[in-house]
C-alpha cells in the first residue's frame, strides 16, 4: 500500500510541473534552501530532466519549474565529458579573476540570446542528491551553465545582465514572452 501511494505521488509530482516564463514572480524571488533530501526532492529533479531535454536544453534551475527552492539539474554531455547533475544549495566560493563572454539564451526567455560576460572558473560547494556535500571546479560550459542556474535562484535571469541598450531593445519581445505565463 506505502509503495502504491509513493508511485502515484511521484506521478503527480512528474506530471504537475512546467516551464514558468520571464514576468513571473516566481523567477524574480531569492529560492529557498533545500532543508530535506528526499523521494518528492528527487522526483522534482527528475521532473526537471525531463522538461529540460524536452524543451532541449541544457541547464534547468527550480524556480523556473514555479518551484522555489534552490535545485539545479544541468546536462552538458553532448558537449563536455561530464556526466548529467544535480546541484542542490549551491554556493560560489571561488570566481577566476579571468572573464569572459559568451551568447546565453534560456528555456524561461525563449528565443532572445545576448552576450553575457562571466567568470571564466569557479568552484562552488552545494550538495549533491544524496545529500552529499561536493566541490566542483568548473570552467568552459560548465562554469557558464552552473553561473547561470545559480543566477536562476537567485532571482536573476541573463537578460538582467545585459547592457541597458540591449535590455531597451529587447523590451518588446520580453512583454510578449510574459504573456506565455497565462497559458501555463
Amino acid at each position: 500500500m506505502n509503495l502504491i501511494f509513493i508511485f502515484q505521488r511521484f506521478c503527480e509530482i512528474i506530471m504537475a510541473h512546467k516551464l514558468i516564463y520571464y514576468g513571473s514572480d516566481t523567477l524574480k524571488k531569492v529560492a529557498e534552501e533545500v532543508r530535506n533530501i528526499d523521494s518528492e526532492l528527487a522526483g522534482i529533479a527528475d521532473s526537471m530532466f525531463n522538461i529540460m531535454y524536452r524543451e532541449k536544453g541544457i541547464g534547468l534551475a527550480a524556480p523556473q519549474i514555479a518551484i522555489s527552492k534552490r535545485l539545479i539539474t544541468l546536462d552538458i554531455s553532448d558537449y563536455e565529458k561530464v556526466p548529467p547533475l544535480v546541484i542542490i544549495n549551491p554556493e560560489i566560493v571561488e570566481r577566476s579573476d579571468g572573464m569572459e563572454p559568451y551568447e546565453e539564451g534560456c528555456l524561461s526567455v525563449p528565443g532572445i540570446t545576448g552576450d553575457v560576460i562571466r567568470p571564466s572558473a569557479i568552484l562552488i560547494r552545494a550538495l549533491d542528491i544524496n545529500g552529499r556535500e561536493i566541490r566542483i571546479e568548473a570552467d568552459g560550459l560548465l562554469a557558464r551553465v552552473i553561473q547561470h542556474e545559480i543566477d536562476h535562484i537567485n532571482g536573476i535571469l541573463f537578460v538582467d545582465r545585459l547592457e541597458e541598450y540591449k535590455q531597451k531593445e529587447l523590451r518588446a519581445e520580453l512583454k510578449m514572452i510574459k504573456k506565455l505565463n497565462r497559458a501555463v
